[in-house]
């Protein structure tokens, strides 16, 4: 796994916003890694926060490591693990 600082749990952030059905689907998915692979999952709705719409309205929901955007509109399982150092 891509070593942190301290070695902490690898964080990946999660870009959200409400009614989006995307979202719900790789909210599961991203999950599902999450226990598998033991990153931490931390979402953030964009939902009415306007620097946050501007930047990641049209490609939610987003998947970003280390501030690098991995995948958009779904998760990318290939891309997130080579992120993470875990393929």
């Amino acid at each position: 796994m891509a070593s942190t600082p301290d070695d902490r749990v690898p964080i990946v952030k999660f870009y959200v916003a409400r009614d989006c059905h995307l979202c719900e689907r790789a909210r599961r998915e991203l999950g599902a890694l999450a226990a598998e692979l033991g990153f931490e999952v931390d979402e953030v709705d964009i939902t009415g926060v306007p620097e946050l719409e501007h930047r990641h309205r049209e490609w939610i929901p987003v998947v970003e490591v280390e501030g690098e955007r991995v995948s958009v509109y779904r998760v990318e399982e290939a891309p997130l693990r080579h992120k993470l150092g875990l393929e």
